[in-house]
């Protein structure tokens, strides 16, 4: 079942970092009439996460970086436990993946495998991120990682089971990071 919206407005509040419009539109509803809708929606462009797992160690690679939205809603220190990701930059999905993994990590993987596709805020975000998983081994690890440009991020690698912890204990709150390690944990794969 898809939407009916009609007499669409768009209005441009911002283009400084990215894109905010402001749209106005009548829904239409499924017992009839319409209602007018004002949403503003936020463009940054789509995005791929990847989490790299070593089976045989029983580890993950996360990254920790200072993240300024966590720091205004109530994160002290502002600094996130996550697994690696970035926008697409009009790569493609898988090649965006491996560049942000050998970026932020220093892990160049070879097997990257697509699990799936989700919009983490839908409410008022456009970005769709496509999740990545990869078998990491010590051998692939070409540099110290930590990021590009004006990046400072901290590699962290540590067991399966205390990542799986540091989601109850509310030490990992990163939406894509629990999906992926929860997925890792699902299909027995660590």
């Amino acid at each position: 079942m898809s939407a009916k919206i009609d007499n669409v407005k768009k209005e441009l509040l911002s283009d400084n970092w990215y894109v905010l419009n402001k749209y106005t539109f009548d829904l239409k509803r499924k017992q009839g009439g319409s209602v007018q809708q004002v949403r503003e929606v936020y463009d940054r462009g789509n995005g791929a996460t990847i989490l790299l797992y070593n089976r045989e160690k029983g580890r993950v690679v996360l990254t920790n970086q200072f993240r300024m939205p966590t720091y205004v809603n109530g994160n002290e220190s502002g600094m996130l436990l996550e697994a690696c990701a970035g926008l697409l930059d009009g790569d493609e999905p898988e090649l965006c993946a491996r560049r942000e993994a050998e970026e932020e990590t220093g892990f160049q993987v070879d097997k990257v495998q697509k699990i799936f596709e989700a919009y983490m805020s839908p409410g008022g975000v456009t970005e769709l991120i496509h999740f990545f998983i990869a078998e990491y081994q010590d051998e692939q690890r070409r540099t110290v990682g930590g990021g590009i440009e004006d990046e400072d991020i901290e590699v962290v690698e540590l067991p399966f089971s205390e990542a799986i912890a540091m989601i109850a204990d509310g030490r990992i709150k990163d939406g894509k990071t629990i999906m992926l390690l929860q997925y890792l944990q699902l299909h027995k794969l660590m």
